[in-house]
């Protein structure tokens, strides 16, 4: 329910190429730094999100999602599932398209309000595990 195949298809190739990463910083062994290595090499421009607001795989980074000053397509969600409610609703409030919550973070009410606001939405999932099988 929370990862259909069709909207996972639709946030990877329709909803634009600009993915906002909160919690991505210069921590090589994160789980974020790697996933967003393999949305670069998949053509995805990719946005750190993170308090120090680090430059992240040559991207420059921002504290929040309100500090990009320019538009988002999708906002791609490295926190703890306690601290991912707010980020939706920050993506809905910047007018991103779609929010995608990782593996292990999952909000029920926060995937109600986004789907409710209009924005796709994939959550308990990996982009860096789905792109591939798009064949």
């Amino acid at each position: 329910m929370y990862a259909d195949p069709a909207t996972i298809r639709k946030i990877l190739t329709e909803s634009g190429d600009t993915w906002a990463v909160v919690g991505l910083s210069s921590n090589r062994s994160r789980a974020a730094y790697g996933v967003a290595e393999v949305l670069q090499r998949h053509g995805k421009r990719v946005v750190p999100v993170h308090p120090k607001a680090e430059t992240v795989h040559g991207e420059p980074g921002y504290p929040t999602l309100a500090a990009i000053p320019f538009p988002v397509d999708v906002v791609d969600v490295f926190v703890n599932s306690d601290l991912a409610g707010p980020v939706a609703d920050e993506a809905t409030a910047i007018g991103a398209k779609a929010v995608w919550f990782q593996l292990g973070v999952i909000d029920e009410e926060a995937w109600a309000r986004t789907r409710a606001a209009g924005l796709d939405m994939v959550m308990d999932r990996c982009p860096a595990i789905e792109l591939p099988r798009l064949g």
